[in-house]
């Protein structure tokens, strides 16, 4: 069993709205190994996005990490802080959420990486595409010329560095080498004709070639982990499998982790090693890809592939979950199974909040199984079953 290079503890996240607080990510824990492809799943508005956002620090105000810990392994930098913040290490790993924000925005790109859902809206629309990825690979260029500690002091661009660049024409903060690295990477995500495209403007290139590019300019730190969240949702059928591919042997051939943030069932099926399912904020159940396909102990993992179809025998109709996603506003999400409302199998235990159980009782084959569901650890009880109405009886109570 590979080791593992992130673990992720009981992450929060909440946005702080004129509606009140918005409980985005809620307690959510899941490890990331060596070399694997970790998918989280669910529907829209489940906190997927958010949780990707909170794993690299890129959440922004209204919203706000507010608990948790992320573990990364580095030997470097558990070095550099084990005796200045001996409570964010533990052995190899750093909880990089105990770090000074400077440090932690100094592991974007060379340790933690990511692929956006919309490209056309995450480049710059005046400047080239290779200008672009040159100027990534030129800035983790110049952080590995520096050690960690002098970087504020030797690396800062300012606006006067800025200006000079701009009006002197014997002045670049982007190397030639740079660049020819970033035509190197155009070329390794498989853009055609790598040198003329990389003098394009992103409005020049297809969805697909732009996705790639995106890709390219992701790998330009050459990352530990890269986090894709929906690298495919924009594109047609044909285009989202190249990408996945690419995906694949880019990931096969730099060794990295990846963590693949998706609602496609079918993504998850043919790119991950494990999945977490995430429901209202918080991971339901997780575990091998084998374990939470082939045995899915809590109702909403089970609704969701009934929603899928089934191509060895097509005849049967969909079983689509009905209801909506809840809303996640703290004051109206109330202390139980966020799910209940929804939930065929819904009992009296449900009224309350579930902890994480081992799915051994529940037939899994190992005990990375994990699910938030009182069914991981008895039947069904049809007499504790909470009978139609109950939520929309309380709903009338409540505004009473």
């Amino acid at each position: 069993m590979a080791d593992e290079i992130l673990k992720v503890r009981d992450l929060k996240t909440r946005f702080f709205t004129e509606e009140g607080q918005v409980n985005a990510v809620e307690g959510v824990s899941f490890d990331v190994r060596d070399g694997e492809i970790y998918g989280i799943v669910g529907e829209s508005g489940s906190g997927k996005s958010v949780t990707a956002l909170s794993l690299i620090d890129l959440v922004e105000s209204p919203g706000r990490v507010t608990s948790g810990e992320v573990w990364y392994r580095n030997t470097e930098l558990a070095e550099e802080f084990r005796d200045e913040n001996p409570e964010a290490v533990d052995g190899e790993f750093v909880d990089v959420r105990r770090l000074p924000k400077g440090v932690r925005r100094s592991l974007r790109g060379p340790s933690f990486s990511m692929i956006f859902q919309d490209p056309m809206s995450s480049f710059n629309p005046s400047l080239t595409v290779g200008e672009q990825i040159a100027e990534a690979v030129e800035v983790q260029r110049r952080a590995r010329a520096n050690p960690r500690r002098t970087r504020s002091r030797t690396q800062g661009y300012g606006l006067g560095k800025m200006l000079v660049d701009s009006l002197v024409p014997s002045k670049s903060y982007v190397q030639d080498a740079s660049m020819d690295r970033a035509v190197e990477l155009l070329e390794q995500v498989g853009i055609p004709d790598p040198v003329d495209r990389a003098d394009e403007y992103p409005h020049q290139f297809s969805g697909g070639m732009l996705q790639r590019a995106m890709i390219a300019q992701a790998l330009a730190g050459e990352p530990d982990v890269l986090v894709a969240d929906e690298p495919t949702t924009a594109l047609d059928v044909t285009i989202q499998a190249q990408i996945l591919n690419l995906l694949r042997d880019l990931q096969r051939d730099e060794g990295m982790s990846v963590v693949m943030i998706t609602h496609d069932l079918g993504v998850i099926a043919r790119m991950c090693d494990r999945v977490g399912v995430m429901y209202a904020g918080e991971i339901v159940e997780r575990g091998t890809l084998e374990d939470v396909f082939e045995n899915p102990v809590h109702p909403y993992t089970q609704g969701l592939l009934g929603s899928i179809p089934d191509l060895a025998d097509p005849a049967p109709r969909l079983q689509p979950i009905e209801g909506n996603v809840p809303s996640l506003i703290d004051s109206e999400m109330g202390d139980r199974c966020y799910f209940a409302d929804r939930c065929p199998k819904a009992m009296e235990d449900c009224l309350q909040r579930i902890p994480e159980f081992d799915a051994e009782k529940a037939g899994a084959s190992d005990d990375e199984h994990r699910v938030r569901c009182v069914l991981a650890e008895r039947q069904y009880d049809e007499s504790q079953a909470l009978h139609d109405g109950h939520f929309e009886e309380q709903e009338v109570a409540a505004d009473d």
